[in-house]
């Protein structure tokens, strides 16, 4: 069976559509995605052209059946299987109005901000698991300003935000003293050992790690590092857009080497808005705007959204210095990485 032709003709039987729509709608990485494309486009299944995918008419005939078919992903959550009203509607309003002079996503640190829909259903999410009412909690990057949603909520006991960018971590401390929540960011660097101070003194972490294997070990162990213990949690964003199945099976091991168990996994649950302050604004020196010729024209980066627990002592992999290079950001998989 051919999966991945699977699902092409099963969304471009509708008609023509964007590559980046398409793009989203599948679970290849864009390395993987393209030469599928390339070789669907060379068997006369698919044109492809100027940004646009349809089907030949000969195959769109013989696929017809399947227009009958309707998407059975919810519309009202977005696929998330969370929606936001009461509580979390309210939650929302009062995040963006205090985080609306946010600072900018900036190429040197690679970044990007989920929706803001996706920040409350994280929100919603964590608090789901049990994970938020008195914890504590470990944030290990964080330009999505995830740790003032969940401060908000007035559920945790502490939140400790640790950052490289210094901007972030003056924005965060800012609106944490302005509107009195139990948020505190600090300048870290990965490259280096996690402080004695942040060890072993977290219920949970949350981080949205570089997705090469190199990176991928050196975040997840320093937040590991902060974790008190067995039952502690971890929370991650993962995508399939920069890491292929292969990469996944690494990860997955890596995850029981350090005494997790992956407990849950929220498919395509952290859409990666475009827009003036976010990374839409360097793509044209990503490797996927290089191969389509033409920026994208719907938002299409999204993440799958991991629950860990331990359930033995999380033990790092890495614990001693390890110098960040080209090779801990990027590897043959991070097609929408800047180069």
């Amino acid at each position: 069976m051919d999966r991945f032709k699977n699902q092409i003709l099963q969304f471009c039987i509708g008609g023509e559509t964007s590559i980046y729509e398409l793009i989203k709608r599948q679970d290849f990485s864009l390395k993987e995605f393209f030469e599928n494309i390339k070789k669907l486009s060379d068997k006369g299944i698919l044109k492809v052209e100027n940004g646009k995918v349809r089907l030949r008419d000969e195959i769109k005939k013989e696929y017809g059946f399947l227009e009958a078919i309707d998407d059975p992903g919810c519309k009202n959550c977005e696929k998330t299987g969370y929606e936001i009203k009461g509580f979390f509607e309210k939650l929302k309003t009062k995040w963006l109005e205090v985080t609306k002079n946010r600072p900018e996503a900036i190429e040197v640190y690679d970044q990007g901000f989920i929706a803001p829909d996706g920040i409350i259903r994280r929100v919603e999410f964590i608090y789901e698991r049990g994970d938020l009412l008195g914890s504590e909690i470990f944030i290990m990057g964080d330009d999505d300003l995830l740790s003032l949603a969940l401060a908000l909520t007035g559920l945790p006991k502490r939140i400790q935000v640790v950052e490289i960018d210094e901007r972030l971590v003056s924005f965060i401390n800012e609106v944490a003293k302005r509107e009195n929540l139990p948020v505190q960011a600090e300048i870290f660097d990965a490259q280096y050992a996690l402080p004695d101070k942040f060890r072993k003194r977290f219920d949970v972490f949350i981080t949205d790690p570089v997705e090469t294997i190199a990176g991928f070990t050196l975040f997840i162990s320093r937040a590991t590092a902060a974790l008190k213990g067995i039952g502690s949690a971890g929370y991650l964003g993962l995508t399939t857009i920069e890491a292929s199945r292969a990469k996944w099976y690494e990860i997955q091991r890596l995850f029981s080497e350090m005494g997790f168990v992956i407990t849950d996994i929220r498919r395509e649950f952290s859409l990666y808005p475009r827009g003036d302050k976010n990374f839409s604004r360097y793509e044209e020196k990503c490797q996927v705007y290089k191969v389509v010729g033409v920026g994208a024209d719907c938002d299409w980066y999204v993440s799958s959204f991991f629950r860990l627990e331990a359930v033995t002592e999380p033990k790092a992999k890495v614990e001693g210095t390890q110098i960040i290079d080209e090779k801990v950001y990027k590897d043959d998989e991070s097609w929408a990485t800047p180069y």
